[in-house]
């Protein structure tokens, strides 16, 4: 089954910039009714004006998807305004490198209460009324990095394990409810966030990743997953025994400590 975007509300979380930002006005230039929620105020004001100039409605809320008691409000005042949510597209996400040598736990909690507690606190906030009417869509913005753990962003593969997982979960739970739970998984997606990463094999334009991501949303799919040579790599490399994996990636077995 297809669904049409006309009249549609949908709710964007980290919709100031790069997947958010680009969702949210295709989105909007389809005719869905649009809620834009981010902690940056000024680049969500811009881009309501510029999904109104394209003739649909926009509405904006402030909101840190960590703080349980914003995101209650934000939502409040987004279905005020626009209606009851039709779709949430969790995709607020944050990545933080954390050295091992100087480990700071704000810093490695950081992505994980954003990723995956942030989706949890904005799906409660929309899922029982979504159960109530018998319909509606949780779209999650997950990532090949959550296949495996990699070094120097293990906060945030495994913020996107978690993320994967719990989708996986609700679709199973909420399929006799009506509504349906899309997992979106891509590989590098050129945006501002990850332009500074030194390698970004099979990087897939930005403007690809919206029409990839809103046509398997459209089509109530459970997973998107692109671009396939990286997911297909990283499911091959589960099979790999872990030693040869820590060797690929450079690890190394610590020296013995000396008898006490």
């Amino acid at each position: 089954m297809q669904i049409s975007w006309e009249n549609r509300v949908v709710i964007v979380t980290g919709a100031s910039s790069g997947i958010g930002a680009a969702l949210a006005l295709a989105l909007g230039r389809c005719g869905a009714r649009v809620g834009l929620m981010a902690r940056r105020e000024a680049p969500l004001r811009a881009l309501a004006k510029e999904i109104e100039a394209e003739g649909s409605q926009a509405a904006v809320a402030i909101c840190d998807v960590r703080d349980r008691d914003q995101v209650r409000a934000a939502f409040t005042a987004l279905e005020q305004a626009l209606g009851p949510t039709d779709v949430l597209i969790a995709n607020a996400g944050l990545a933080r490198p954390v050295k091992m040598s100087a480990f700071d736990l704000d810093r490695f909690a950081e992505p994980i209460e954003t990723n995956l507690l942030g989706a949890v606190n904005c799906v409660g906030a929309v899922l029982p009324g979504m159960v109530e009417r018998g319909r509606g869509q949780l779209v999650g913005i997950s990532s090949a990095a959550g296949m495996r753990g990699l070094p120097g962003a293990t906060a945030y593969s495994a913020s996107k394990a978690g993320l994967t997982t719990l989708l996986e979960g609700l679709r199973v739970d909420l399929v006799r409810y009506g509504v349906a739970v899309t997992c979106v998984v891509p590989g590098f997606v050129d945006t501002e966030s990850n332009a500074m990463l030194p390698s970004r094999p099979f990087l897939v334009s930005l403007e690809r990743a919206v029409v990839l991501i809103l046509r398997g949303v459209e089509r109530r799919r459970r997973r998107v997953e692109f671009p396939w040579p990286v997911l297909w790599g990283m499911r091959l490399s589960r099979l790999l025994p872990d030693a040869l994996w820590d060797w690929m990636l450079g690890g190394r077995r610590p020296k013995a400590l000396p008898p006490s």
